[in-house]
């Protein structure tokens, strides 16, 4: 099971963007998560399930809503 994710978090996914980065932050989170690439700043919105496969590692940087 993946680790949950909250709003600021930074997520590490498993293939590089074209830009070079694999770091993004997480902009909104529900059925579909909203994620902004840490080096170009484009914006993407993956299905849940689609996101859970591609994510690598999670680092915390969220506003500490998390429960």
């Amino acid at each position: 099971m993946m680790p949950q994710v909250c709003i600021g978090d930074l997520v590490r996914l498993k293939k590089v963007h074209p830009c070079g980065s694999y770091e993004w932050k997480v902009l909104r989170v529900g059925s579909d998560v909203s994620l902004k690439c840490c080096q170009c700043g484009r914006r993407v919105v993956l299905e849940r399930g689609e996101f859970e496969r591609r994510v690598a590692s999670v680092a915390r940087g969220g506003n500490g809503s998390r429960k």
